[in-house]
């Protein structure tokens, strides 16, 4: 569960990135954060994995209280959380099995073990046959669910997805929702900002944010 008890970000006395926003996401859910390039999607999703910190109100993820974890604590909170941003940020002097391995490594993971999951994880993103190649030998698509399955590997309850498909072509976008649609299937959460409204209907629930405010439904929004 993760909840947003009336929380704000205010970054100087007019400027807010989130404001007065009450939100309840349940497990398990497949949710669009959708909204204008600033609308506060980016921030929302930063705020449950501790990037961000609230100005006002309680971001609770799992039962804690995000605001009040110390730092030494967020390692183990964001282990249970798959964070996929615009710029995958892969090591292009490693192979992508090497990547998808590195969340595993840096926790203590045994080798065997740590490239035993990875080839999983690869599997389930149909990249398996690409795990010895480097990314920059990649398409966009193809890096996209190589930072999908490296987000996956550590098998988080959530998938927190920062506009995944900005920078796709139709055909590769649909593979990564696809890719993404399967692990809610499976129980996880999935949390995914996109201006793609052709994506919108397939979510079980599209939040619409707008000058950092949230309405729970794209059609009150663009009424409003």
């Amino acid at each position: 569960m993760i909840e947003f008890d009336n929380v704000s970000k205010q970054y100087s006395r007019d400027a807010y990135a989130l404001r007065d926003i009450f939100l309840s996401i349940p497990d398990g859910e497949l949710v669009f954060l959708a909204g204008p390039s600033g609308a506060g999607k980016s921030t929302l999703l930063k705020m449950i994995a501790g990037i961000e910190k609230p100005s006002h109100g309680r971001v609770i993820v799992n039962g804690q209280d995000i605001s009040k974890l110390k730092s030494g604590s967020l390692p183990y909170l964001r282990r249970k959380l798959g964070l996929i941003l615009q710029d995958q940020k892969l090591l292009n002097d490693r192979s992508v099995l090497s990547n998808v391995m590195l969340p595993l490594i840096v926790t203590g993971a045994a080798s065997s073990e740590a490239e035993a999951r990875a080839r999983v994880a690869l599997e389930k993103v149909g990249l398996i046959d690409k795990a010895s190649a480097l990314p920059l030998s990649l398409s966009g698509g193809e890096q996209q669910r190589v930072a999908i399955a490296r987000a996956i590997v550590n098998r988080p309850k959530i998938i927190l997805a920062d506009e995944p498909t900005a920078f796709l072509d139709r055909d590769n976008a649909n593979k990564v929702l696809s890719a993404l649609k399967a692990f809610q299937s499976a129980g996880v959460t999935c949390l995914i900002s996109s201006h793609d409204e052709q994506f919108l209907d397939q979510a079980n629930r599209v939040i619409y944010l707008s000058h950092g405010q949230v309405t729970d439904t794209w059609n009150a929004a663009v009424a409003a």
